[in-house]
């Protein structure tokens, strides 16, 4: 797993259904009740195979089956045991399932990928399913046109990389290749590109700014990642909401990593030439002064007729924290309670909330807080021997800052006035 993945964790609050499921998964596999417990390991192992069997047949719907069988199994449960000696095997089944099958089975196949990844957890088998995997699934993007598809292989691809990536240019080949199904534009195709639906699209924001939150561990040069945040900024623009708060959450680990604002951890002597490094950093600001302009816009959009309430309330809430994280350096803090032994998730970074919250809650679906309790893989991504009381209270966090609250709201405002003037088409001269 990539340097930044042993982080500190956490999620919004869960419906009561979520914990409820977590014991109820609607499979065979998770139905048995067998009288003790060496039975029912044994009986775990027969319908295991059973499933995995039928992935050799060559009726689809069989396969399709199958693989829902199987991704119910390894939602609802922890299944490290049984498989961790033969998860290459499976890999190859489920990559032919997506190189040969329906959108269904493909989409069954990509989840059940992820699911496996996320139970082998951390280490050397990590990477290689990443190894494995990674071509595979950068083909079927390249080649298909189905959306739904190209939605599941993205997470799958996301999580893969996430979990197994040891170097830097491994995630960076990942991202390039899930930036260009976002941007098209970035990518070698020069005819006509299909557009992605806006709910696809912002799933694979979504994908593409989970794993983007584990270059966090390495220096950054902010000239690399120029396109990626104009194209960002102009879809804060997009007609879906949707489409809106993704790009904003990706924005955010933007302003997190100090690229828009060239912290100790942006690496500008990697610029060679002080001129470009002078351009990149002045495109930087330009770039800050007009993404704060359109979040202070989102934060007080007002709802018309027919206006979904609640996804209104979250792009207003979502940019309004953008903003105060900006304003003062302090992120939301978020708490989920998993249970007496294990004690809270608390997310108290944008990157903690991208990847709990945001992706690993949506794609885990009910098994997330299963997977929470008894995988060693999750344990570690969210820190729990760390966490396992009361951490610091806001009040605490807030007496620990320093008096550069005040310098970071003077800074915003000016940033906020530039673009402002800028939009009006007014002439700002550059401060010597």
């Amino acid at each position: 797993m990539g340097k930044s993945h042993r982080r500190k964790a956490g999620g919004d609050q869960f419906d009561s259904s979520d914990a409820d499921s977590v014991s109820s998964v609607s499979t065979g596999f998770s139905e048995l009740t067998l009288a003790n417990d060496t039975e029912y390991v044994n009986s775990q192992e027969f319908e295991l195979e059973k499933y995995i069997d039928a992935l050799n047949e060559k009726r689809g719907s069989t396969r399709e089956m199958a693989l829902s069988m199987l991704v119910n199994a390894f939602k609802g449960n922890v299944l490290l045991a049984s498989v961790e000696n033969k998860f290459i095997t499976l890999l190859s089944q489920y990559i032919n399932s997506i190189k040969r099958g329906s959108t269904k089975e493909a989409c069954l196949a990509s989840r059940a990928i992820g699911l496996l990844a996320i139970t082998i957890g951390a280490g050397s088998s990590a990477h290689e399913i990443m190894e494995e995997s990674v071509s595979r699934l950068s083909q079927a993007l390249i080649s298909g046109s189905d959306s739904l598809k190209k939605s599941s292989v993205l997470d799958c691809l996301a999580l893969v990389t996430f979990i197994g990536a040891n170097e830097l240019f491994e995630t960076e080949l990942s991202l390039k290749t899930m930036w260009q199904v976002i941007y098209p534009k970035s990518g070698p195709n020069v005819g006509p590109v299909k557009k992605l639906p806006p709910t696809v699209l912002a799933a694979a924001i979504s994908a593409w700014s989970f794993l983007f939150t584990t270059v966090s561990s390495w220096k950054i040069n902010p000239d690399n990642w120029k396109e990626e945040i104009s194209f960002l900024s102009t879809l804060l623009e997009d007609n879906d909401r949707s489409v809106r708060i993704a790009a904003g959450e990706a924005i955010s680990i933007f302003f997190e990593l100090g690229i828009l604002d060239q912290n100790e951890q942006v690496d500008t002597d990697s610029i060679n030439h002080e001129d470009l490094k002078h351009g990149v950093l002045a495109y930087m600001q330009s770039m800050k002064a007009k993404i704060l302009f359109k979040a202070n816009e989102l934060s007080v959009e007002a709802g018309g007729k027919g206006t979904d309430k609640k996804n209104l309330n979250d792009q207003r809430d979502l940019f309004q924290k953008i903003l105060d994280y900006v304003q003062t350096g302090e992120c939301p803090e978020i708490s989920l309670k998993i249970s007496n032994k294990h004690g809270f998730l608390r997310a108290s970074t944008w990157t903690e909330i991208i990847q709990q919250l945001n992706f690993l809650k949506r794609f885990l679906g009910r098994g997330f807080l299963k997977h929470s309790q008894d995988n060693e893989l999750l344990h570690d991504i969210f820190d729990f021997a760390r966490d396992n009381s009361e951490s610091l209270s806001s009040k605490e966090k807030k007496i620990s800052r320093t008096e550069g609250d005040k310098g970071r709201t003077q800074k915003m405002n000016k940033d906020l006035k530039l673009a402002q003037e800028r939009k009006r088409g007014h002439f700002i001269p550059r401060e010597e």
